[in-house]
């Protein structure tokens, strides 16, 4: 018997232990898909582990939390209790599985910094909209993260008529008012980066990195006028991050207004690190509400 791919990922989810062990931080109302990059676009054969998608069917339908991991990061081991939040909230969720190896940071320093003070917005261009020539990293066109957002929302909207997934698309093209922008570490950059030339419904940046234009000096971009209005930005850190400072001074340079920059505190467990803390421990439930708001 054949089953339509998606309803066959489903099934997957709850019928393997290990997934469902995995899974078990969604309510089972929810619906929780996975979908092979590969699957939405031939093209993709990097980075080509399940994109993660989750959402109530028995809600009213609202915005779209789209998350984007940090270095390292695979999407089906995600903060799937920061996701199930969102959802609660009214949230349709993605994370999504794009490439994050290297690093802005990894690749942005040194001599390659010193050639190029734009090295690290040229960087992000290139894993957001693969449309410039910036040549220190390997990502094609249909690698990019807005591409592969597209080809998800596509894909979904032929194969899952439940999510109505269209209504987060605009002439083929993510519909970025409809849209709530996310993302821990480089992810959180890339947030930040889409929110300054679009419109989105909001931006919540996770301890979204520390981008530099030179020694000791962050990066020009974080100064740009932002297309997506101040009192829609939100930003954290843990304070006990060594670069705690940095991604404060950069969410000022963004305009975050004061009152939406959260310093997180709570202990760190031991052997975990303060940097991913923000994303994964429950005891920030109530910030994490007041950061996402309602998506519908």
């Amino acid at each position: 018997m054949k089953f339509p791919l998606i309803s066959l990922a489903f099934i997957c989810f709850v019928s393997n232990f290990s997934f469902a062990q995995s899974f078990s931080d969604f309510p089972k109302e929810y619906k929780v898909l996975k979908v092979k990059p590969s699957d939405t676009d031939a093209k993709i054969t990097e980075a080509n582990s399940p994109h993660l998608v989750a959402y109530n069917p028995k809600s009213k339908q609202g915005k779209l939390f789209f998350f984007m991991p940090g270095t390292g990061g695979i999407a089906l081991r995600g903060p799937k209790k920061l996701f199930a939040t969102a959802v609660s909230q009214g949230y349709h969720v993605i994370n999504i599985s794009y490439i994050n190896r290297p690093a802005v940071a990894q690749i942005c320093r040194g001599e390659n910094l010193a050639n190029n003070t734009k090295c690290t917005s040229e960087f992000r261009t290139k894993r957001i909209y693969g449309d410039n020539d910036f040549s220190l990293i390997d990502d094609k066109p249909h690698d990019a993260i807005v591409s592969r957002l597209t080809k998800l929302l596509i894909y979904l909207s032929k194969n899952d008529k439940e999510g109505n997934w269209d209504a987060y698309l605009e002439d083929g093209k993510p519909k970025w008012s409809e849209i709530a922008v996310s993302g821990q570490s480089q992810g959180g950059g890339m947030a930040a980066f889409i929110a300054q030339e679009h419109l989105v419904a909001r931006v919540i940046d996770f301890s979204g990195g520390w981008d530099y234009a030179a020694k000791n000096e962050i990066a020009k971009w974080y100064f740009n006028k932002s297309v997506t209005p101040t009192n829609l930005w939100y930003g954290t850190f843990h304070v006990t991050e060594p670069k705690a400072k940095t991604i404060k001074e950069t969410y000022d340079a963004l305009g975050i207004p004061e009152n939406h920059i959260y310093p997180f505190n709570l202990a760190v467990p031991e052997g975990k690190k303060g940097h991913s803390n923000g994303v994964r421990n429950i005891g920030y439930k109530a910030q994490w509400i007041e950061l996402l708001g309602k998506g519908n």
